[in-house]
Parts: structure tokens; sequence; C-alpha cells
């Protein structure tokens, strides 16, 4: 048995809080551990926040304010992109973002990343899945939020597109508690969709993420974080630089650990058997 090497995705999020000095610290980090890339999010305000929703009063680290006016706080702009784009150059990791709506998809791809990712909250948005697809370019397809329908319907567009996806296996809580994530989960979409399958983790822990590397999950994704007591949504749910570590160093150490599985009397053993061996 030989597990291939997984492919780490740092998820930056929002963690940044709209800062880009944060962000290119985030993304100092994911380099230097040795995740593969790192990713952030991508909405069109107009499009993804409801109006009732835009008007809720929220407490921020800029002080009370609406939703929509604390969400354009942490939105990145075009020209910031461009400052992130270069910065992960410069540090040599992949960046790719996840678009929440068809305008952001459309106006980020001039940019050409190599990756696109579509969130659990837009699994069920079939019109958007088809503009993802229509891209052609490799695609993580977390799988949080839906019913095994939905991932039927998803499947079945980018297969329709003929657009490589990796089904993540997600559970939309944060954190979410390690009893609820349903790890098995992973060998099922294995079996049915006969695809490359992987991990979306929102535990406050790393072991999960291994477990689910041994199940079979080639690509594994994690919210990252500078500082977990940090004031956002996910930074509970993410990892710092001490998880990230322990995650990219224990997988790392699998295969070694792992061998060719043939029994053999190694020369170690055999000095140490002369010791014990009372009878020979």
């Amino acid at each position: 048995m030989k597990l291939l090497k997984p492919f780490l995705i740092a998820e930056g999020g929002i963690n940044h809080n709209g800062s880009l000095n944060i962000a290119k610290r985030l993304i100092d980090l994911a380099s230097k551990v040795g995740f593969d890339a790192i990713k952030f999010q991508k909405r069109d305000l107009s499009i993804c926040i409801p109006e009732k929703q835009g008007k809720i009063l929220r407490e921020t680290p800029w002080g009370m304010m609406t939703y929509l006016e604390y969400k354009k706080k942490i939105e990145f702009s075009e020209n910031q992109i461009k400052s992130l784009i270069k910065h992960a150059k410069k540090t040599k990791i992949d960046l790719f973002f996840s678009c929440w709506d068809i305008n952001s998809l459309k106006k980020l791809n001039k940019f050409k990343f190599r990756y696109n990712k579509v969130p659990s909250a837009l699994i069920t948005h079939t019109e958007f899945l088809d503009c993802v697809a229509r891209e052609k370019k490799l695609t993580f397809i977390s799988t949080g939020m839906c019913n095994i329908s939905d991932i039927n319907k998803a499947v079945k567009i980018f297969k329709k597109r003929k657009c490589k996806f990796v089904l993540m296996h997600c559970v939309s809580v944060y954190p979410c508690q390690e009893k609820d994530l349903n790890l098995n989960l992973i060998a099922f979409y294995k079996k049915r969709y006969k695809c490359h399958v992987g991990y979306s983790g929102h535990e406050s822990t790393v072991s999960p993420s291994i477990t689910a590397y041994m199940m079979g999950a080639n690509y594994i994704e994690r919210h990252i974080t500078l500082d977990r007591s940090m004031w956002g949504t996910d930074q509970s749910a993410s990892l710092s630089r001490d998880g990230m570590m322990q995650l990219r160093e224990t997988v790392d150490k699998i295969n070694l650990t792992l061998g060719n599985g043939k029994k053999r009397f190694s020369k170690g053993e055999k000095l140490v058997s002369k010791k014990m061996r009372y009878w020979l």
C-alpha cells in the first residue's frame, strides 16, 4: 500500500478581516509550512447579500455597523487581488479564489487561476455550476449543506462539460464536532462517482484530516489563521501554524511508516534478539 502525496489547500477564506497585510502573511505561512495552494473568497455583494440580511446591525472591530457595511470592509478589490497574485508568485505557492456568484467568477477569469472552487453553499446553484464547469479548470466541489441528489446533479453537470473535478467531503458547521464528521463518506463517494475525492475540514483539530487522507482523500483543505483568537466567524475552525505543521509533517511521514508490507527479520532485530532469546 502506498498513498499519493496529498495536495494541501490552505483556506484563507475571510480570515484576513479585509487586511491585505494579513492576507499576505497567510500566504507566507502556507508557503513556509509547505501547503500546495492557498485560497481566498470573492463576492459581488449586490448579489450575495439579501437586502434584509444586509440591514442587520453587527458588532465588528470597526464598531457597530450593518452586515452589508461589514462585508464591504472585508472584500478585496481587483487591485488588491493583483497584489496578492504578485505576492503568491514571489512565495511560490498557487493562489486561487472561490467565487460566490457568476459575476465574480467572470471578473476573476481574467487572472487565469489554475483552479476553481465551488463552496458548499453553491452546490445547488446549477447555473453557477455550469458556468464554472465551462471554464474547464480542475474544480474542487465542497459537498456540505446538501443531499445526495444535489451531488448527483453537480457531478452530472461537470461530466457533461468534461471538466475535471474533485468532490470534497465536507460538513458545513463551524467548528464541526468530530462525532459529526462522517468520514466514511470518502469511500462512498469514490465508489459511487468514480472520481477523485478530497476532504474540506472545519473541525478545530488536526487528526481527522489525517484519517481522511488514510481513507483516500488525496486533497485536504483546511481553514488557516494567524491566531485562532482573532475576530471572525471562521477563526476557531481554522488551523494556526502549529496545527498546519502537524498536518504537513504527519502526512509526509505516513508512506515512510507504511513500508512495503513484506515481513522481514531486520539486522537491527537480529541484534536485539540475541539479547532477549536466552534459550538460544
